[in-house]
């Protein structure tokens, strides 16, 4: 699924990878199988990705309920309002019903190692986000405890912007800041843990909350391939770029053609598709021990 296609429902938004659609004053989170890479949304899909999405956010949003509240009501399209029952097929096991919350303006990132922007910035500055950094180390480095490193929410089409914990507390207040900061770093710490038994390094990962009836709660995805780095923990090795479960497979791809980062997006061979999926699949099957 590229793109779902609910005439009756009512489309709010088709984000990056979502279709949402409110019903019944909640929403439905359609994950496609769309993919993006350097913002840039590919016209080839990769079948399953949005039901690998969704199944690994499902298990993650079980395993911490004890922790913080979610969103989810329900995945089962059989327990959605009648409206969605013309499409419950299409609907199956890539889409969540949830109820409304008021987003943050932030995206929680937390790193627990040095990659991506974040090495790009501690090259240049020896710190991210503000947050200084020994001298030496290299890619790919375990970082001496895990930092919590929020970002802007972009528009679609730009880039988030990392921020200062002091630019957070401004966006937030004070005790908005201190309590997603410390949850954020609670749920990759237990998170993390349960993937290093499974044979995978979440190197970083990103986190949405929102507020709802007061309270502060989970939403969005949690801990996938698309807002995480997995690793696989047999092949790690400091020093270098690391091998992948998530999209980081279909960047380096990119990478090697004349293509400017920019629309329109390169046709995809059809074995970066297959292998691409594979990523996605193997990440669901060794974290969750279930399979699609």
């Amino acid at each position: 699924m590229r793109e779902s296609h609910f005439p009756e429902l009512s489309l709010l938004k088709r984000g990056k990878v979502r279709d949402i659609y409110e019903v019944d004053e909640k929403l439905l989170i359609v994950a496609s199988d769309r993919i993006s890479a350097f913002d840039v949304i590919m016209d080839d899909p990769i079948p399953d990705k949005g039901k690998v999405l969704t199944q690994i956010s499902l298990f993650w949003f079980e395993k911490l309920a004890s922790v913080i509240e979610n969103h989810l009501v329900s995945t089962d399209p059989a327990r959605y309002p009648e409206p969605c029952s013309k499409y419950s097929k299409a609907l199956e096991a890539r889409s969540m019903l949830v109820r409304k919350a008021s987003p943050l303006p932030v995206e929680c990132i937390v790193r627990g190692y040095l990659s991506g922007s974040g090495w790009n910035e501690y090259r240049s500055q020896g710190r991210i986000c503000g947050i200084s950094l020994p001298e030496g180390l290299k890619e790919s480095d375990q970082l001496p405890e895990p930092l919590f490193t929020p970002s802007t929410k972009a528009e679609d089409g730009m880039h988030d912007e990392n921020i200062s914990y002091a630019q957070t507390v401004d966006l937030l207040g004070k005790e908005m800041a201190e309590a997603v900061r410390s949850l954020s770093l609670r749920i990759y710490d237990l998170g993390r843990a349960f993937a290093a038994q499974k044979g995978i390094i979440i190197a970083d990962t990103k986190f949405e909350f929102g507020v709802l009836d007061d309270r502060l709660i989970l939403i969005d995805e949690v801990m996938t391939p698309d807002s995480s780095r997995f690793w696989p923990m047999d092949d790690y090795q400091p020093g270098r770029a690391q091998r992948s479960f998530d999209k980081q497979f279909l960047r380096d791809y990119l990478l090697g053609l004349d293509w400017p980062k920019s629309p329109p997006p390169p046709k995809l061979p059809a074995e970066i598709i297959q292998k691409t999926r594979d990523k996605y699949v193997e990440a669901l099957e060794r974290l969750t021990g279930s399979t699609l």
